[in-house]
């Protein structure tokens, strides 16, 4: 076993089992919301704070334009009233080996936005897009 930390640029997407490469990916956050409550016969003039319901941020995925893939503009397009097509997303932090050694789980994604490149006339950079995903969960997994 390692002694050291992972570097957070070695990592995989994987979506219905799509395998996909990206830039960056963040997001994979996770917060409980706080619930305040007090008695009034409570000999504590403050209130009580308990956890509450969890509330998980929206991922953002980044990666470099290819022409004719359009897989992202796809999966947006599949968004009508109060539906949308839905999937799973696996992110997985790898080792030296190329094997998960973390990995985020989120239930149920979908597209909420879809941002194109900056285009600039004196830039040297890749053109990259962005999709921003909602999700109704988020698991973490330790493989070591």
């Amino acid at each position: 076993m390692s002694e050291y930390p992972l570097p957070g640029y070695h990592f995989q997407v994987e979506w219905g089992g799509t395998r996909l490469g990206f830039a960056e990916v963040s997001g994979l956050d996770i917060q409980v919301q706080v619930i305040e409550y007090r008695e009034g016969i409570s000999p504590e003039y403050s209130a009580i704070k308990m956890p509450g319901i969890p509330k998980y941020c929206n991922i953002t995925l980044k990666r470099g334009i290819v022409a004719g893939d359009n897989e992202f503009f796809d999966w947006i397009k599949t968004i009508r009233l109060n539906k949308a097509e839905r999937r799973d997303l696996v992110i997985s932090l790898l080792n030296e080996n190329h094997e998960p050694a973390m990995v985020w789980k989120a239930k149920n994604a979908f597209p909420v936005k879809l941002e194109g490149p900056l285009l600039k006339a004196t830039g040297n950079e890749v053109a990259i897009e962005t999709l921003e995903v909602a999700h109704e969960g988020l698991t973490i997994e330790s493989e070591g």
